[in-house]
């Protein structure tokens, strides 16, 4: 019992300094994983997501699009002259 005492608690230090470098670990039964083992806050999702969204993610809740090039979408005019759109919702509101 007490060598595996010493064996469980040498692969309790591996477990930690690895989680605590970012590792993933996990642990499976018979080849089927039964739980998954990372530092706290650890999320699989794109870096400097918003914490609530990054955790709707892992809930699979929620998708995120794919990365896309701006090069794809092209610079669109304005329709207006500056400051037209500003007087036409103050004529609308009566604010005129």
């Amino acid at each position: 019992m007490e060598d595996q005492s010493r064996i469980v608690r040498g692969i309790e230090g591996q477990v930690i300094r690895l989680t605590s470098a970012g590792e993933r670990l996990l642990v499976t039964d018979r080849g089927v994983v039964v739980a998954e083992l990372r530092e706290p806050g650890a999320t699989d999702v794109a870096p400097g997501l918003p914490p609530g969204l990054a955790k709707l993610v892992e809930q699979k809740r929620v998708s995120l699009g794919a990365t896309n090039a701006p090069g794809l979408y092209p610079r669109l005019l304005p329709l207006l002259p500056e400051g037209e759109a500003s007087a036409l919702l103050d004529e609308e509101r009566g604010d005129h």
